[in-house]
C-alpha cells in the first residue's frame, strides 16, 4: 500500500498498483482508457460513454449521482476514483468506509493537469500520463499564441448549460477557465457555480456571443431559432459541451476545437 493525497487533501492508502479500478467520473474514465489500463478498470457509470467499447463492455455501477453500492461490492475494487462536483458526498463517504476512494476536484486546467499527473502516478502509468500532459500543454500554448496574435479583445460571451430554467456558468467552474483560455469573456463571471438566469438577464448582460452546450442539456438548432428574436444583436452558436467540460483525455482535442471555433467567429 502507498499513501496518496487526493485533490481534497485527504490521505488515501492505495495498493501499488491498483488492479481493480472503478471510475465514477465520465471524463476520468476516458483518461483511464488513454492511460492504457484496460482490464484493470472493472466498473464505470452509465454516463461513461467514451470510449464506446468500454461503455458496451464494462460493468456499469449506476449514475454519477445514483451509485449502486451493491454492484460495487460485488466488484471488490481496490481503487475508486470520484469527483467532488460530479458525485454525491454522502455516497462517496459510504464507499470510502470500505474501499480506497481518491477524489478529484477540477475547476481549472491546472487542476486537470495535476489530476492527470496524480492518476498516472497512482496507476503506475507516469510516462503515459506525462505524454498526455505534454500534448495538452503544447495544444493550449499554441491556442494562446493564436489568440495573442489576433490582438482581439475577449468576446463577451454567455455559456448556457440548461433550459427551463436557463443556467449558465460562474467564475469558479472548469468551463469558465476554458472560456477564458479560448479568448472569451464570461459575462456572468461575477457569479459562482451554475446559476439560473432569465432572458432579461441575458438581454442586459451585453453578451455578443451565446454558446449553447450539447450537454447536459442537448441544445439544438430549434433553440437558436427560439432565442435569436429575443437576442437580435447576439450571435448564437451550438458547441460541443464535452470539449468545454471534460477534463481528462478530451483535453488533447479541446485546443484544436477552440481554434476552429474562433476561426468560425472571425
Amino acid at each position: 500500500m502507498s499513501l496518496y493525497i487526493d485533490q481534497l487533501g485527504r490521505e488515501v492508502n492505495i495498493p501499488s498498483p491498483p488492479l481493480r479500478i472503478i471510475s465514477l467520473v465520465p471524463s476520468i474514465t476516458e483518461l483511464l482508457f488513454g492511460l492504457e489500463l484496460g482490464e484493470r478498470v472493472v466498473g464505470i457509470t452509465k454516463f461513461c460513454v467514451h470510449p464506446l467499447q468500454w461503455f458496451r463492455e464494462k460493468k456499469r455501477i449506476g449514475g454519477t449521482k445514483n451509485i449502486n453500492a451493491d454492484i460495487i461490492h460485488t466488484l471488490q475494487p481496490d481503487l475508486i476514483i470520484a469527483n467532488k462536483e460530479e458525485n454525491i458526498q454522502e455516497q462517496v463517504e459510504a464507499l470510502a468506509a470500505h474501499y480506497p476512494v481518491w477524489v478529484s476536484d477540477v475547476n481549472t486546467l491546472t487542476d486537470a493537469m495535476d489530476m492527470i499527473r496524480a492518476i498516472g502516478t497512482i496507476t503506475d502509468k507516469p510516462y503515459t500520463a506525462f505524454a498526455h500532459l505534454s500534448k495538452i500543454r503544447e495544444g493550449f500554448d499554441s491556442l494562446e499564441l493564436i489568440i495573442n496574435a489576433g490582438k482581439r479583445p475577449p468576446i463577451p460571451t454567455a455559456y448556457i448549460i440548461w433550459r427551463e430554467p436557463y443556467m449558465t456558468v460562474g467564475n469558479d467552474t472548469f468551463i469558465n477557465d476554458m472560456l477564458t483560455r479560448s479568448g472569451f469573456r464570461n459575462v456572468f463571471h461575477n457569479t459562482t457555480r451554475y446559476p439560473a438566469i432569465t432572458i432579461e438577464q441575458l438581454q442586459q448582460s451585453g453578451c455578443k456571443l451565446l454558446l449553447l452546450s450539447s450537454e447536459p442539456y442537448p441544445f439544438k438548432q430549434k433553440h437558436i431559432d427560439e432565442l435569436q428574436p429575443l437576442l437580435p444583436n447576439t450571435k448564437i452558436v451550438l458547441v460541443d459541451g464535452e470539449l468545454f467540460s471534460w477534463y481528462g483525455s478530451r483535453l488533447l482535442y479541446a485546443p484544436g476545437y477552440f481554434t476552429e471555433l474562433l476561426h468560425l467567429l472571425s
